[in-house]
């Protein structure tokens, strides 16, 4: 049997430069965006790196004077700033290993929840949308020696045995008080963050390890932990990243004092830029700050590739 075929219908060919202007579409609409992003990042991360070596002192009245890299041989001589990195590194090994103890545990817990997790959750991720600035200054108030309801409990609760301290006034003591706020306020995001990868577990692996005799502590040491850890060294990531640039509550709670003693690299840097006006020290800092946080998330990303591609394994 013979299949009628229609007549041919003729298409309009293109002309060349119908086919440039529909290629140069997609360019066209991104172009905006990519314009934004180049004078928000790229533009004052470039001229940042141009101050790195000129001296440009704004409360001389003095132009910029090309230094080369004596900024930078003056930052690695400052003692000030061998002070802040140091607290910091502190504050990055102490406090995110607590917070990610301690949101790992929380979130253990949560998981076994059934029907108050929603809310236990909720009520977990106050401190989290609290701005810094507010977290500070409430536990200013909090540690207050003299009317704040810290050392008023100890005083309670011990009978007087154990008195209240100076907690932001103790040299011994203020960065401790400053890493005990960061705590408060940073578990919850641990524990969102170790929640989302335990429910992201297939239940029939749990049910494989309890068939195998492994339940309770050996399940979650054993099975759980390992599965999680690609999870955790993120979250631990965006914390490490996070404390680098801690301002907030160091402002509000100490300035930086008593003396230095409190200081993080991000308030040296905001001294140094915004109350002495050093900007060619001031960007060789935050330069030096830039290639510290750039090796350490190389390092957790690395980790991070060879944890999955054992557990892939």
């Amino acid at each position: 049997m013979a299949t009628r075929v229609g007549p041919e219908v003729a298409v309009p060919a293109r002309s060349s430069a119908a086919v440039r202007r529909l290629r140069w579409t997609p360019v066209l609409m991104v172009l905006p965006a990519v314009a934004v992003l180049l004078a928000i990042t790229v533009f004052p991360l470039l001229y940042t790196l141009r101050l790195t070596v000129v001296s440009w002192e704004l409360t001389t009245g003095f132009p910029p004077a090309f230094v080369g890299l004596q900024n930078f041989v003056r930052v690695f001589g400052d003692p000030r700033f061998g002070n802040a990195m140091k607290n910091t590194g502190l504050l990055v090994l102490v406090g995110v290993g607590a917070q990610t103890v301690l949101g790992t545990a929380l979130a253990l817990e949560l998981n076994q929840l059934r029907r108050a997790r929603t809310t236990v959750l909720s009520l977990l991720l106050i401190p989290v949308m609290i701005a810094p600035v507010i977290a500070g200054f409430q536990f200013r108030m909090i540690y207050n020696d003299q009317f704040g309801p810290l050392n008023y409990l100890l005083d309670l609760l011990t009978h007087g045995a154990v008195r209240g301290a100076a907690w932001l006034a103790d040299p011994r003591i203020a960065l401790w008080a400053v890493m005990a706020t960061d705590v408060w306020q940073w578990t919850p995001f641990m524990t969102l963050v170790v929640l989302a990868g335990l429910q992201a577990i297939p239940g029939e692996l749990l049910e494989a390890a309890e068939v195998d005799g492994a339940a309770g502590p050996q399940a979650v040491w054993h099975v759980v932990l390992p599965l999680l850890l690609p999870v955790i060294v993120v979250g631990v990531l965006v914390r490490v990243m996070d404390t680098f640039k801690l301002f907030d509550i160091v402002y509000q709670l100490t300035a930086g004092g008593p003396g230095s003693v409190t200081e993080t690299i991000a308030f040296y840097t905001y001294l140094q830029g915004f109350k002495f006006f050093s900007l060619g020290y001031t960007s060789a800092m935050a330069f030096i700050q830039l290639a510290v946080i750039t090796v350490v998330a190389q390092v957790f990303l690395r980790y991070q590739r060879r944890v999955r591609a054992g557990i892939a394994a």
